[in-house]
């Protein structure tokens, strides 16, 4: 371990190499010492950078007490690791499901599971799980990517009230359509397309022109690199007045009804 923990903030991000992650990172790096961990070789002034896979629980673990052995501490932790597939629930293959799965819900396990004693330890933390506005308002033909958004939703809650009493807090932020490189690199899974009268393709259609014109990253790591520095959150934020409108509204609205609009949205 350091001889002496930093004097600044030390923000650990997990899928920080590009997009929402980035962005946060970046805004992150004013105030903090910002370590970004991710697959591939990264670099960018001012970001330090481990690689590691967050699918791995040893390597994010390794990663993590190499931020620990060089800083002394972590205070904050943001993980935005995160990948995307489309198609019908009929028509994907289980080991597209189980990678969906790994990748957003597993990795921020991961990421939390590392941190924790550290955290615990020093008795402080901030910890920000990049969620999604499909967490509470599930997609059709991107049900794996809703249903894994929806489990970190529930395990930020949870994980929430376990580690209040030691300093450390936890929250999920949901943004609603965002301008990344995330839409293009989404594994389209086609097969199934006519069977379905076309509209598993009409729904991921309207799905990225929504996206290619949704909020820019920066605002939304604005917002991260924001919770991750506020003296107080509560669990689960959303980006956006519309989205947040979104959200309110499917509490409130009869489920029957909520879900009638979102078939007609993305699945008529």
């Amino acid at each position: 371990m350091s001889s002496s923990v930093n004097s600044k903030q030390v923000a650990v991000i997990t899928g920080g190499s590009s997009g929402i992650g980035l962005e946060t990172a970046k805004k992150l790096s004013q105030t903090c010492v910002v370590y970004i961990i991710s697959r591939k070789e990264f670099q960018f002034d001012g970001l330090k950078h481990i690689c590691a896979d967050v699918c791995d629980d040893s390597s994010v673990s390794n990663a993590i007490s190499k931020v620990i052995e060089e800083e002394g501490k972590i205070d904050i932790l943001v993980t935005c690791a995160g990948s995307g597939i489309s198609g019908a629930v009929e028509f994907t293959d289980i080991a597209d499901v189980t990678k969906q799965v790994d990748v957003v819900f597993k990795g921020t396990v991961n990421a939390v599971h590392a941190v924790l004693p550290q955290m615990r330890k020093q008795k402080s933390g901030r910890i920000v799980c990049v969620s999604s506005v499909a967490a509470v308002a599930p997609i059709p033909f991107q049900t794996y990517y809703s249903a894994s958004k929806s489990a970190v939703n529930t395990f930020v809650c949870a994980t929430a009230n376990e580690v209040r009493p030691y300093g450390i807090t936890v929250c999920a932020v949901m943004p609603g359509d965002t301008k990344t490189g995330f839409t293009d690199n989404r594994k389209k899974i086609e097969k199934g397309d006519e069977e379905y009268s076309g509209r598993i393709s009409k729904s991921v259609r309207r799905m990225e022109q929504d996206e290619k014109n949704g909020v820019p990253a920066e605002k939304v790591g604005k917002f991260i690199a924001d919770k991750s520095l506020a003296s107080h959150v509560k669990p689960l934020y959303t980006v956006g007045f519309s989205y947040k409108l979104i959200t309110v509204a499917l509490k409130f609205l009869p489920i029957r009804f909520a879900n009638w609009v979102l078939y007609k949205l993305y699945a008529n």
